[in-house]
């Protein structure tokens, strides 16, 4: 009786972390997706002037990102944790079910954008603040409307992305065992993250769009060093997070769950 207790016990708090796990990661990932249509000024944030690099060529480079980069680093992050304690299966489980949800989304967007807009909300919201002439319904759709080449670029990008993320974090696992956090986070991200930031411009911009590979090459680098970057400066947040989870679960159900999840280190 004890025995179906503690497995119950078990289960339950396996189940109610993955979840919010989940949750953190879902709406992390989907969110990114939508608020990156917006390009933003780094230097700017930070009140410097524009860098204005000239490299490959003509191509003029500053640190231009996406919006979506700013809170990406948390995908990052609940990643790992998933990792540590789901392995594969549940970092595979959740990323196919966020791609199926991130799809999902970008077709119901599709969808309402060629609803015809409602003559009286164009009428009040036109002009702008600055009396300028506005059209609202032009404006929602170039923000929500993406390009098919975005789209599956992105879809693409962030599969493989996770796929390698989980293949590299339980490789090194094996190596350096339940110690060296930091190291497999970081390794895994270093390699994951070069294979996202260029696919999805690559496909998005190159294959589907009309810019040169020194523009995919140049954004990519500074997508890449920005997302690096912040993911080493989120290591202790990694740490916090491990300490908080071992604190819910127990010491032997958190042991159990790390060495289940460490026995599977196939890509697929």
């Amino acid at each position: 009786m004890e025995n179906t207790i503690q497995e119950k016990e078990f289960q339950s708090k396996k189940t109610n972390l993955f979840i919010i796990l989940s949750g953190i990661f879902l709406t992390n990932a989907i969110l990114a997706e939508i608020i990156g249509v917006k390009i933003f000024s780094g230097e700017l944030t930070l009140g410097w002037e524009p860098a204005g690099w000239t490299i490959f060529g003509d191509y003029i480079l500053d640190f231009n990102l996406t919006a979506g980069a700013v809170i990406w680093p948390v995908v990052f992050v609940t990643t790992d944790i998933i990792n540590e304690y789901y392995g594969k299966k549940g970092v595979r489980k959740i990323s196919f079910v966020t791609a199926f949800f991130i799809a999902y989304i970008f077709f119901v967007i599709a969808g309402v954008t060629q609803l015809p807009p409602a003559p009286f909300w164009l009428d009040v919201n036109s002009p702008d603040a600055e009396g300028n002439p506005f059209n609202i319904n032009y404006a929602f759709n170039i923000i929500f409307r993406q390009g098919l080449g975005i789209i599956i670029g992105s879809l693409t990008a962030f599969l493989l992305g996770q796929l390698i993320d989980v293949y590299v974090f339980q490789k090194l696992r094996k190596i350096t065992g339940p110690k060296m956090i930091w190291l497999r986070a970081t390794g895994s991200t270093l390699v994951s993250q070069f294979i996202d930031s260029f696919v999805v411009l690559g496909i998005a911009f190159y294959v589907f769009g009309n810019w040169s590979w020194a523009q995919v090459a140049s954004v990519g680098i500074i997508n890449y060093v920005y997302k690096f970057s912040v993911a080493i400066l989120l290591t202790p947040l990694l740490y916090l997070g491990h300490y908080l989870i071992d604190q819910y679960l127990g010491k032997d159900i958190a042991e159990k769950m790390t060495k289940e999840a460490s026995s599977d280190t196939s890509f697929l």
